[in-house]
């Protein structure tokens, strides 16, 4: 009896590790977006998921959680489980903006970043048939009606909204400004004419531009995107706005960190793909890929630059 017992637990403590080291993922994933359904960072989110998807061998659930600038999917993402189950889609600034602004249920320590993968400009849209033919229009309406032309961002704190804040310091104008849940509320509003100014990513307007729909004003990267060369710059009008967004993958803080760089390499392994990088073309995404180090010091630097701006110029409403 007693050396059975003894065989029996010795089987059992040489069966422990094997359990402990099972290969992840076992069962589907969820990757939670902060944003609604139907804008840029859904389709680069939905898109990055199936390949990924390939990689681990395992479904990717999608699922949208908008509003409070990115609060509400941000925080259900940071109370997950960090096993490597629930993923997020992760967006620059809102990600860094949204603690620095008010008392947020989450910050950046509250998530290990996997990896990014897009780096999209920002750009202000109006309609194709707006008496607005340039920036320096626009500013001369607004000099002419302070605080009486609308124009739309995916929240307070977004990068959309900062460009415009900046904007309109510089350029000594009041606009009026209209937060969304997403960039697809925000286009819609501006083809509905609800909106005069939609003030989204590059990449989120421009194939209403190239349907004839709208028209950019000005792109807001460091230099003319090489897709939009035909786009001056706010630098190049006379203004220092630089703004975009980041857009990545992250876990909760704590997930292991092998299933992190599992993680990470199952999102550069469908970054590489072929039939990825043509639909990062079709979606006009502008692709930068940052591994889980490189991602968080990256976040860290942009945190603060966002303090810094805050102590200066705080951007509540």
């Amino acid at each position: 009896m007693r050396r059975s017992f003894l065989a029996l637990a010795l089987a059992g403590l040489l069966a422990a590790p094997a359990a402990a080291q099972a290969p992840y993922p076992e069962r589907p994933i969820t990757m939670i977006i902060a944003y609604a359904a139907g804008g840029g960072t859904d389709a680069a989110a939905r898109t990055l998921a199936r390949f990924m998807e390939k990689d681990l061998g395992q479904p990717i659930v999608v699922v949208n959680r908008p509003g409070a600038g990115g609060e509400i999917g941000w925080s259900e993402l940071a109370r997950a489980r960090p096993d490597g189950y629930t993923i997020g889609f992760t967006n620059t600034p809102g990600l860094l903006t949204v603690p620095i602004e008010r008392q947020a249920r989450f910050r950046l320590e509250d998530f290990a970043p996997i990896a990014n993968i897009v780096d999209d400009p920002g750009g202000i849209w109006v309609l194709a048939d707006s008496p607005y033919r340039s920036l320096a229009d626009l500013l001369a309406a607004a000099r002419k009606a302070p605080g009486t032309i609308g124009y739309g961002t995916t929240g307070i704190g977004s990068d959309d909204h900062l460009a415009m804040l900046a904007l309109e310091r510089q350029a000594g104008v009041q606009f009026l400004h209209i937060p969304f849940a997403g960039s697809s509320q925000v286009r819609t509003a501006l083809l509905s004419k609800t909106l005069a100014v939609a003030v989204v990513n590059m990449a989120e307007g421009i194939t209403d531009w190239r349907q004839g729909l709208v028209r950019p004003l000005a792109q807001l990267g460091p230099q003319r995107w090489e897709v939009t060369p035909e786009v001056p710059t706010a630098k190049e009008l006379g203004f220092e706005v630089v703004e975009g967004s980041m857009r990545g993958v992250a876990a909760p803080a704590g997930v292991p960190r092998p299933v992190l760089d599992r993680l990470a390499q199952a999102v550069r392994r469908a970054v590489e793909e072929p039939e990825f990088q043509k639909a990062a073309v079709q979606q006009n995404l502008p692709l930068r890929f940052l591994g889980p180090d490189e991602y968080r010091a990256e976040l860290l630097a942009l945190r603060a630059q966002y303090e810094k701006l805050w102590a200066a110029h705080p951007w509540r409403e």
